[in-house]
C-alpha cells in the first residue's frame, strides 16, 4: 500500500483536474454521443447484425462478436476483483444505465481500443474483401475509415475522464486491455 496510496491520490487529483478544466469547454452532447456509441448494448447488436446479414460477413464479424464477449467477461471480472468506486464528482453519471458502479478498468475504453485494434489488424491482413465492402458502402477509402475509427476510439477513451465517469488510470488500464484483446481476437478468431 505505500506505493499504491500516492499513486491513487495522484490519479484522483489529475482526473479531477482534467474533468474540472474541460467540463465547461467541451460540448456535453458530443461526449455523451461517444459514450452511447461505445456501450456494449449498442456495439454487440451491431456486430451481431453484421454476422447475421450475410454469410460473407459472418466469418469476418465473428472476431468482433467473440472479442466483445471476451471484453465483457475480462472487464467484469477485473471490476469485481478491484471494486474501485467511480469518481464522486459525477453523481448523476449519465442517461446510459450502468451495469455496475465500479470504475477500474474502463469498459468503454477497452471496447473502443479493442475495436480499433482489431479493425486495424484485419485491414492490414485483408484479402481486399473488407476494403471493397467499406468502399462500396461508404464511398470512402478503407484507410480514411480506419483513421476515423482510431480518432473515435481515442476520443471516447479520453471522454471517460472528461465526463467524470472514470479516473485516468481506469482508462489507461482499459486501453491496454482493449489493445491486447484486439490482438488476441485477431490471432485466435480471425479466419
Amino acid at each position: 500500500q505505500p506505493f499504491l496510496g500516492p499513486l491513487i491520490t495522484l490519479d484522483t487529483t489529475v482526473s479531477h483536474f482534467l474533468h474540472t478544466l474541460f467540463k465547461p469547454i467541451l460540448p456535453t452532447f458530443l461526449l455523451l454521443l461517444l459514450e452511447y456509441s461505445a456501450d456494449f448494448r449498442f456495439s454487440f447488436p451491431v456486430s451481431l447484425s453484421l454476422f447475421l446479414a450475410s454469410p460473407s460477413l459472418s466469418s469476418r464479424s465473428t472476431p468482433f462478436i467473440l472479442g466483445l464477449l471476451l471484453d465483457l467477461a475480462v472487464i467484469g471480472l477485473i471490476k469485481l476483483i478491484f471494486r474501485r468506486t467511480r469518481p464522486p464528482y459525477n453523481p448523476n453519471m449519465s442517461p446510459v444505465v450502468h451495469a455496475d458502479n465500479f470504475s477500474f478498468p474502463s469498459g468503454h475504453a477497452s471496447r473502443v481500443l479493442f475495436s480499433a485494434t482489431l479493425f486495424h489488424l484485419i485491414l492490414q491482413n485483408d484479402d481486399g474483401f473488407v476494403s471493397d465492402f467499406i468502399k462500396q458502402w461508404t464511398k470512402l477509402e478503407a484507410d480514411f475509415v480506419l483513421l476515423g475509427v482510431w480518432v473515435w476510439a481515442i476520443m471516447t477513451a479520453t471522454s471517460r475522464v472528461l465526463l467524470g465517469r472514470h479516473f485516468l488510470f481506469d482508462v489507461l488500464a482499459g486501453v491496454i486491455i482493449g489493445v491486447l484483446e484486439g490482438i488476441v481476437a485477431f490471432l485466435v478468431f480471425w479466419f
